[in-house]
């Protein structure tokens, strides 16, 4: 029993900790309440933190004396019996020992092995994420310690000794601790934690604690996978209801919960035991629908009868189930698009006539194709269609789309087309809609839950000055929030002649220092960018400074549909991708970074990469990094100038 009452520091806090999506064991229960009751004061607990993804079990921290990692193990050796091997080489001599475990007579390896665990977490500490502890010194710092609630101190020491190494083992055996059932079982914290009671540290300072909670704290994302979707009386109403005719056009704002809503009908559709298709036209939304249809449902894991495919990619499908001539006319299509010349003086030309042929056969043949074998027997056929984002599809993409719906099966389109990115939201007039199976006009979300009140007044004074007027739809703030969701917001004008790489550099090296201070995840921060290798190099430089990223950019600058397919805001590292890959996301802090603004589309881009923010009680910043001249006084008008 976890006790209750504690003034203490405890991430996340102990009403949320039932909700972990790794409960905890028994032995971190019983572990976690020794802390609470047996810590002096100042020691912050972090439980199952990210720490850029090694999440080890416990990581506790003062500002003034230092740092502690503990793994736990619930090992019972009357269940299981543990052993070591000692192997050897070709030579003669014994290589280093084996950890293995047996059961009902079938033996296998423990990985990870506990002892290379708490090293890695170490080395990672002092290296990575407390850069300016000591080169040598600040080792002695951070204890890294080991605890069997269910096992005997002895039989664990002789088990795991011949894994540590001398200096662990005898010469600084405190910050290297195993401890058995008898230090919880006495409540003796100082068995499990020798340094505990120290009352400072030359080597340790608050700015070395800083640079380390921004790697402890739960990335914002990763907490909201454990609460239920909130949505209100209009959102709920069109998540549960359907049409007569099946089909339903909802248009909203930035952040007034579109994709919520489609997320709820999704799950509520496959919980009746339809099939749906979620269809996206970016590839990097998959992964948050795919969650919040997991948060709609209640359930962890992914609901069945559920399938998310961006547009293209069911085009793709639809061709190879159709059958073999089907398939082998889809990849003729592809045959005929120039291949790259040898010669340098004629890749500019190149490049422009395979852009042409790429955009001829994806915006045209592709989808032409895909409605004509969709009429085939063998094609998947759905329940319910649900499309997001779609003011970026084109009228006859989704006139092929939907012929793969069941008879009397439902159809469900959600748009904002202020942030018509391609162009295309323009097609989708009245009239044309009437023929793509709509009736009635559209329904309509106003209120924006996402954007904090300062963010949501800058992107509109950007709508109403950058933006056609007949297109554009404002979001509204929510009523008696407007002070509760601080915001930082900075703009950072550079000339148009340099890249602003630099730039961008220092403002997410700032991000990083400040988000230890704030209580926020440096897996948060957010690199939006219009250019694909400022964006590359900005993570190539970083990760010179061991700072690493997920990303949609390969090694030459482009954004990689592999590496598309790989991006997700739970991922422990921080993230960079284009501004077009990014739009339906959002998060708490963000770095965008802007070269153009010239033409319609590149104006309703940086809308949506404005409108990327999320607001929150604890605050968010959002700096934009900007070479477009056309700009400048616009971002003058900011509360902060770099």
């Amino acid at each position: 029993m976890l006790t209750s009452k504690s003034s203490r520091i405890v991430h996340p806090p102990l009403d949320e900790i039932t909700r972990l999506r790794q409960p905890l064991t028994a032995g971190e229960r019983a572990v976690l309440d020794l802390f609470i009751r047996k810590l002096p004061p100042d020691w912050e607990i972090y439980v199952q933190p990210h720490l850029n993804g090694l999440r080890p079990d416990f990581v506790l921290l003062n500002p003034k004396v230092g740092i502690g990692v503990f793994e736990v193990k619930d090992w019972d050796f009357n269940a299981m019996s543990y052993r070591n091997d000692f192997p050897q080489g070709a030579d003669g001599r014994t290589k280093r020992p084996t950890l293995r475990a047996s059961r009902d007579g079938k033996a296998f390896d423990v990985l990870p092995n506990p002892i290379q665990q708490l090293r890695r977490y170490k080395e990672e500490i002092h290296h990575l994420y407390c850069p300016r502890l000591e080169e040598k010194n600040g080792f002695a710092v951070i204890t890294a310690g080991l605890i069997f609630p269910f096992a005997s101190r002895d039989n664990v020491a002789a088990l795991v000794a011949p894994h540590q190494t001398w200096e662990e083992r005898e010469k600084y055996p405190r910050y290297s601790p195993i401890s058995g059932r008898e230090a919880i079982s006495s409540g003796c914290v100082e068995e499990i934690f020798p340094e505990n009671a120290r009352q400072s540290s030359r080597y340790m300072t608050p700015d070395h604690a800083d640079d380390l909670r921004g790697w402890l704290v739960e990335p914002d994302f990763s907490a909201d996978q454990r609460k239920s979707l909130e949505m209100d009386a209009r959102q709920r109403s069109l998540a549960d209801t359907r049409t007569d005719s099946g089909y339903r056009r909802i248009k909203g704002p930035a952040g007034s919960g579109k994709s919520v809503v489609l997320a709820a009908r999704a799950a509520k559709l496959a919980a009746e035991g339809k099939s749906v298709l979620i269809a996206t036209y970016n590839i990097t939304l998959w992964h948050y629908l795919r969650d919040l249809v997991a948060r709609a449902s209640g359930e962890p894991g992914w609901s069945n009868g559920i399938t998310t495919l961006n547009f293209h990619e069911w085009c793709r499908r639809t061709c190879h189930e159709a059958g073999q001539r089907w398939s082998e006319e889809y990849s003729g299509l592809f045959a005929n698009v120039p291949e790259k010349p040898d010669d340098p003086s004629l890749r500019k030309e190149w490049r422009r006539e395979w852009q042409q042929a790429v955009d001829r056969i994806l915006d045209v043949d592709v989808p032409d194709l895909a409605s004509r074998a969709v009429g085939e027997p063998s094609v998947t056929r759905y329940d319910a269609i649900l499309v997001d984002e779609g003011q970026d599809y084109r009228l006859d993409w989704w006139n092929a789309l939907r012929r793969a719906v069941k008879e009397g099966g439902e159809c469900v389109l959600i748009a904002d087309s202020t942030q018509d990115v391609y162009g295309t939201a323009g097609a989708w007039t009245d009239s044309a809609m009437r023929g793509a199976g709509f009736s009635g006009g559209w329904a309509q979300l106003e209120t924006s839950y996402r954007l904090p009140y300062d963010a949501m007044e800058m992107a509109r004074i950007f709508a109403q000055e950058f933006l056609p007027q007949e297109t554009t739809d404002l979001p509204k703030p929510e009523q008696g929030s407007l002070a509760l969701h601080p915001c930082t917001l900075r703009w950072v004008q550079r000339d148009p002649a340099t890249t602003a790489t630099d730039s961008c550099v220092a403002e997410i090296l700032s991000m990083l220092k400040r988000s230890g201070r704030d209580g926020h995840a440096n897996a948060d921060i957010c690199l939006l960018t219009d250019d694909q290798y400022v964006g590359a190099e900005v993570i190539r430089l970083l990760g010179e400074k061991n700072i690493h990223f997920v990303s949609t950019f390969d090694e030459r600058g482009m954004e990689s549909k592999r590496k598309k397919m790989g991006f997700w805001m739970g991922d422990a590292r921080l993230k960079a991708t284009t501004i077009h890959s990014f739009k339906g996301w959002e998060s708490r802090l963000l770095v965008v970074h802007i070269t153009r603004a010239f033409t319609a589309d590149a104006c309703a881009l940086i809308y949506a990469g404005l409108t990327r923010l999320k607001r929150s009680v604890q605050g968010s910043h959002l700096t934009v990094v900007c070479t477009a001249p056309e700009l400048s006084e616009f971002g003058r008008q900011w509360p902060e100038q770099g």
